[in-house]
């Protein structure tokens, strides 16, 4: 395996970077917008029109767009207040910075309440803890959202395996969360999806943990595609299903799970498999290798919604949220504006 860092010197490069998954996550797409924005600045684009093509970029993560307007209000801020345009771009990059290490810190804390949950929830240690995707330092200020709970449970010496389900088509599990879990030492194991429910059936599962791209107001879950079925799984088998997830993740204008926009993929995310040589995904990404029929239709939604009542608790940076149903996440909603992070 290898880690590569991608330089994006414009804001066409860099809504490309977001568009093929070079940069990706939750967490990491509000950082990345808002960096976008104060670049734009820096170059003397058009801000509003950079913010405009960030923002929709990917439109089922909201940090995306929340990043993206943080920054683009401290430059009209700044703007009003009769700052130049080295002044504005200067005070738009300070906010993108703040918004940085606000969210490596509520990764810190995230770590720390799903663990001492686990700890409540699974009396004992030795958690055996399924992952999805990937929600580690690849996602992240910090050391992610969910992988960063199951990183906290191996340091305390909790964690007794994760389980990585490979995330298919485009094996953000395999690629990416297999390579921080070794990074990191951790007792890790590798799985095909659809082995996800034999594992359940056989009783080596004692928890979910799976982070989120948008949480509506009534609790439903947007997460990467295959985590709809896990939660089931969870519910029958008993097993505790947790996301992990920044309160930016929580959208109190998104009413409810069919209300969020779920993003569809190409085709040959699904009819092709790929060995990339580059970061990112797509066909200058690597060597695609068709595997159905040339004209085959694909499914390929990018995420599934969780409705509320699968999921045992929200973990964020301010609490956890159990039960969830609509009043308690308006209560965190609530807490959040009287809250300062770090």
């Amino acid at each position: 395996m290898e880690e590569s860092t991608l330089v994006c010197t414009d804001v066409p490069a860099l809504v490309d970077a977001i568009q093929t998954l070079a940069v990706r996550g939750a967490p990491l797409l509000g950082i990345a917008g808002a960096y976008g924005v104060s670049l734009a600045a820096l170059r003397g684009y058009d801000v509003e029109e950079a913010a405009e093509l960030l923002a929709e970029a990917r439109p089922t993560a909201v940090n995306l767009a929340y990043g993206v307007r943080r920054a683009a209000e401290a430059h009209r801020a700044a703007v009003k207040n009769g700052a130049g345009p080295e002044g504005a771009a200067s005070a738009t990059l300070a906010a993108a910075r703040e918004l940085h290490r606000q969210d490596a810190e509520a990764s810190r804390r995230m770590a720390a309440h799903g663990l001492a949950l686990l700890d409540e929830l699974l009396p004992g240690g030795s958690h055996r803890i399924l992952t999805h995707c990937n929600t580690g330092a690849l996602v992240s200020g910090g050391e992610g959202t969910a992988f960063a709970v199951a990183l906290e449970a191996h340091r305390a010496g909790s964690l007794r395996r994760l389980w990585v389900d490979e995330t298919r088509p485009l094996l953000q599990g395999a690629r990416l969360t297999a390579y921080e879990a070794a990074r990191n030492g951790m007792a890790y194991t590798l799985l095909t999806d659809n082995a996800a429910g034999s594992l359940f059936a056989a009783g080596e599962v004692d928890a979910v943990l799976i982070g989120a791209d948008r949480i509506a107001a009534d609790g439903s879950v947007a997460n990467k595609v295959g985590s709809y079925p896990l939660a089931v799984l969870a519910k029958y088998h008993h097993v505790p299903f947790i996301v992990v997830a920044p309160r930016t993740t929580i959208d109190p204008d998104t009413p409810d799970g069919a209300s969020i926009e779920v993003e569809q993929r190409a085709a040959y995310e699904v009819t092709e498999l790929t060995a990339p040589h580059a970061v990112g995904v797509g066909p200058e990404a690597g060597t695609w290798l068709p595997v159905a029929p040339l004209g085959t239709q694909a499914y390929n939604p990018a995420f599934d919604v969780t409705p509320p009542e699968l999921v045992t608790a929200i973990v964020t940076e301010l609490g956890v949220v159990s039960p969830v149903t609509g009043d308690e996440v308006a209560k965190l909603c609530a807490r959040s504006r009287q809250v300062t992070i770090g």
